[in-house]
């Protein structure tokens, strides 16, 4: 291979593909890469998700809180006449907009149960345990301090992660924290995303029409039909996956969910290796100089093609969502649901079964749940501590995972309704145990720093 580029090469526009040729493209390197570049969007998506949420909640208790409740309660129809849909732009934002969030979550969980850290039992066995404690301890503590059978309802509300958020407050701590932690924690959040999904899904649905959930049943046989059949264009796939959306806000199951099946049925393996791909690009450029223009153009098609084709769909789809679900969906998300208006709250209101309920479910639950199931399934055998990773590391994540912001405020609005008194305790609880996890989390992790002496087992 040519150490450097010739005239020729740059004549032909690809410079571009020698450098990268160049370039080192062993599995780590090019697996380590994406995930740095995850958890650096999701650092600084977590910073404007704060900002946007403290925006948020500060113009709902400002003297223009009027705008803020006419600005989310402004109609939007689209469509056409007898046939539209017509929303306020709250249910915009928490329907079409996050359905494409939940699109990046399906994405995310099927990459790693595909090449990441979920791909082996013995891989995934710790952020599962990790997860499922962490949503059990939190449902049952808010089931017992909730009390009345119409408060139950919010169960669901402690038991998800905020993964922007939690990310966001591992990379303040930078080096001193192990960077296999980072890894722990992003698994535990996808797990535990997947397992808020299934409870929307399941328990958070209303009347169900047979019709629409027959017409989603067969969009989704179309999706994996296509994946089955080695259908590597996007386009198709998005096509799909809006008719999808359509029929699943018309079933009566959230629409949300529909954005998880599209991420899932997506091909997450490319059709060429990177490696053969590189192999052959010095074959095609040396094809191009030498041959005549009919010649060197199909050569060119077919470097192109190839290049096209040696990311996976999950992958490309995923680095083109993730700036602006990070950005973009989730501070605006974050601006329209965290303004809860605590005028004339009392007491009795702010201490209310359901804001403790979730206070209490996300803070003690979370960092309990997750604690005591990793110890169970280290102490089984099902699984180590990841190098460099201690139990007052675990702690602490168990701490971080009590950021419930996002997905909390999600599912309080599906549990008691947009805009009720219920739904604004249900904030309160959100707000102030998301604060008191992050603030503590930090300290617990920035205390145990990255010392790996001890006994990690």
């Amino acid at each position: 291979m040519p150490a450097m580029v010739t005239r020729r090469e740059e004549d032909l526009g690809l410079s571009w593909i020698m450098k990268a040729m160049q370039r080192k493209t062993t599995w780590p390197g090019w697996l380590a890469a994406p995930l740095e570049t995850f958890a650096k969007t999701e650092a600084l998506g977590g910073a404007l998700l704060a900002v946007a949420g403290a925006v948020g909640f500060a113009w709902a208790n400002s003297p223009w809180q009027a705008v803020y409740r006419r600005v989310w309660d402004t109609v939007f129809r689209v469509g056409l006449p007898g046939f539209e849909l017509s929303k306020p732009l709250l249910l915009w934002i928490n329907d079409l907009l996050m359905a494409i969030f939940f699109l990046l979550v399906g994405l995310e969980i099927k990459r790693e149960l595909v090449i990441g850290e979920l791909s082996s039992l013995r891989k995934a066995a710790l952020p599962a345990a990790a997860a499922l404690g962490g949503m059990i301890a939190p449902a049952a503590i808010f089931l017992a301090l909730a009390g009345q059978p119409e408060l139950r309802r919010g169960w669901g509300i402690p038991m998800a992660t905020d993964i922007a958020f939690a990310l966001g407050c591992l990379r303040v701590l930078g080096a001193r924290v192990p960077a296999s932690l980072l890894v722990l924690l992003t698994a535990l959040a996808i797990m535990d995303d997947l397992g808020a999904i299934l409870v929307i899904a399941i328990f958070y649905t209303a009347d169900l029409s047979a019709f629409a959930l027959l017409v989603s049943a067969s969009l989704t046989a179309v999706l994996l039909m296509m994946n089955r059949r080695g259908v590597h264009a996007l386009s198709p796939y998005l096509i799909a996956g809006a008719l999808l959306w359509l029929a699943v806000l018309k079933s009566g199951v959230h629409a949300t969910v529909a954005g998880v099946v599209l991420g899932l049925c997506l091909p997450a393996r490319a059709r060429f290796a990177r490696d053969t791909v590189l192999r052959e690009a010095h074959t095609l450029l040396e094809e191009a100089q030498r041959g005549t223009a009919a010649e060197r153009d199909l050569s060119l098609q077919a470097l192109h093609y190839r290049l096209r084709h040696c990311e996976a769909p999950l992958a490309r789809l995923e680095h083109a969502l993730h700036p602006w679900v990070a950005y973009g969906i989730l501070p605006l998300f974050a601006l329209a649901n965290a303004g809860v208006n605590v005028a004339g709250l009392t007491l009795a209101q702010s201490a209310g079964p359901v804001a403790l309920g979730v206070f209490f479910g996300l803070f003690a639950g979370k960092q309990l749940g997750v604690l005591l199931a990793s110890w169970l399934a280290v102490k089984a055998g099902w699984t180590v501590l990841p190098e460099g990773v201690r139990w007052v590391h675990i702690y602490g994540m168990g701490l971080l995972a009590g950021i419930g912001f996002t997905m909390a405020l999600f599912i309080a609005g599906l549990a008691y309704g947009e805009g009720t008194p219920l739904h604004n305790e249900a904030k309160i609880g959100i707000l102030s145990a998301s604060l008191a996890s992050a603030i503590s989390g930090l300290a617990v992790l920035a205390l145990a720093g990255s010392d790996t002496r001890p006994d990690r087992r």
